[in-house]
């Protein structure tokens, strides 16, 4: 439940439903625009760099809320969606010289169709049927990339070309976290506008109960496979962003694992939450080095010589995964945007108790 301050008062549903809904969120919302603007000026590139993959993997995540968490669909193929939007991108700019800033947008629209057919099974599969099929999209696509010499450059990979823009050449983390940071704006504008349309609550509604949705006349069929197509968007400008961020686009960076990161983002987040999806993306990107901090640590003591800690710092990260999202699961359910709420409203009550 939101708690407005006194004196706030919203005389029409238009103003009940705005995304920012008290003065206060939104002067907080552009202060914190307004520091991130000035982070290249006070940060090193190695904290650059963890900002600009927050930024594509919150962008990707988002995604693939839209159709796991806000319409009750499952995708473990969301990586290789995010593998087309890489390639595809590099490929515009190679073979039509297209320019790079352009290319990210086109990859994200290309990717859009690409995921409307393997969505199209969506219309009449749920559950677990669904899931294999999503599985066998990204096994079919993994496939794809390795064989298909002219769009991924096969086993080798494919170089690609830093943005410019106006002449200026986005190259350095520096000034490629501006281009990050402006689609994360708009990408998660365009996301929690959405939930406030027509077509976002009928999303919501083929979530909560498919069959009540149906007797209202929303076209299940219609909605299932359009959530496809959205997640696609998203995870296509998603994996644009990286690709020419790397420079490179290799086939194997884009396997189940990395569908099973995403789905871990949206779960630790918070189903159906524009906001979660941003901080569950920060919690998976921040909590690698905060296992190889703890390994460092550790570094010579008994643990490490029991555990072998140096020897197995990749495997540690991975069972962190699922212990994260096992943890979750068990005892938060609703993510990371549920606490963050509560402890909001907790201090908006304090110190009363109700």
């Amino acid at each position: 439940m939101a708690l407005a301050p006194a004196g706030e008062f919203h005389a029409s549903y238009r103003a009940d439903m705005t995304i920012m809904p008290t003065r206060n969120s939104r002067r907080a919302l552009l202060l914190g625009i307004v520091l991130l603007c000035f982070a290249p000026l006070v940060l090193g590139r190695y904290e650059l760099g963890l900002l600009i993959n927050i930024g594509f993997m919150g962008i990707a995540a988002l995604g693939l809320n839209i159709l796991v968490g806000f319409t009750g669909q499952i995708s473990i193929g969301h990586a290789a969606f995010f593998g087309v939007g890489a390639f595809l991108s590099a490929y515009l700019h190679e073979r039509f010289h297209i320019p790079v800033i352009l290319c990210i947008p086109l990859a994200g629209l290309g990717t859009a169709l690409v995921g409307l057919v393997f969505g199209l099974p969506a219309a009449r599969l749920k559950g677990l049927y669904l899931a294999i099929a999503t599985l066998a999209a990204q096994f079919i696509l993994e496939d794809f990339f390795a064989r298909a010499q002219w769009f991924t450059g096969g086993v080798s990979g494919r170089m690609t070309e830093a943005v410019e823009l106006f002449g200026i050449r986005f190259d350095r983390e520096e000034s490629y976290f501006y281009i990050v940071l402006a689609f994360t704006i708009i990408m998660f504008v365009m996301a929690a506008n959405l939930m406030r349309t027509r077509d976002g609550r009928a999303l919501i509604a083929v979530r909560d109960h498919y069959l009540s949705a149906e007797v209202m006349g929303i076209n299940l069929a219609y909605y299932r496979t359009l959530s496809f197509a959205i997640s696609s968007f998203y995870a296509g400008i998603a994996g644009a962003l990286y690709a020419h961020y790397l420079f490179f686009v290799s086939v194997e960076a884009f396997n189940i694992l990395f569908s099973i990161q995403f789905l871990a983002m949206v779960i630790i987040g918070g189903l159906g939450s524009v906001m979660g999806s941003l901080m569950g993306a920060a919690f998976m990107v921040l909590m690698p080095e905060g296992v190889q901090a703890l390994a460092d640590m550790l570094a010579g003591g008994w643990i490490d010589r029991t555990l072998k800690l140096g020897a197995s710092i990749s495997f540690l990260r991975e069972m962190a995964i699922g212990a994260a999202i096992i943890i979750f699961l068990v005892f938060e359910p609703d993510g990371l945007a549920h606490r963050w709420k509560q402890i909001k409203a907790y201090w908006k009550l304090y110190p009363f108790s109700h």
